[in-house]
């Protein structure tokens, strides 16, 4: 497994759990999160207040998990397509067509840079 499939794993399992400290750890310092069409997040700190709220939203059931991935590497740089299905007791299993974006770092560590569970769709969604 590539070593940016074990930390998106790791990512839905934070998320799942609501274990936003490990989550944290897994973006970049200056990250975006698309936490909705319109509304990013920027930087670790609010991506962790996102994701808090998300939980809230989904009555502290949302579950993610990836349904298949490929990984695009050139350098220090990645980007994944995936497809991501996310659900929560809220709201039925929805495929999403994800776009994130990884950054390898001096030390040789991934991080995502930019977090996309929307992909393409942005496009129509700001049609």
């Amino acid at each position: 497994m590539h070593p940016i499939e074990l930390l998106i794993n790791k990512a839905d399992t934070a998320i799942n759990q609501e274990d936003f400290e490990t989550l944290s750890d897994i973006y970049s310092d200056d990250a975006v999160l698309v936490v909705k069409p319109g509304m990013n997040a920027v930087g670790k700190e609010q991506i962790k207040k996102a994701f808090e709220a998300i939980a809230a939203h989904f009555e502290h059931s949302l579950d993610v998990k990836q349904a298949g991935m490929a990984i695009l590497e050139t350098g220090d740089t990645a980007l994944v397509l995936a497809k991501t299905v996310v659900s929560a007791k809220n709201l039925p299993a929805t495929e999403r067509k994800a776009t994130y974006v990884f950054k390898r770092g001096n030390d040789n560590r991934w991080v995502c840079a930019i977090d996309n569970s929307y992909g393409h769709s942005l496009l129509e969604e700001n049609a």
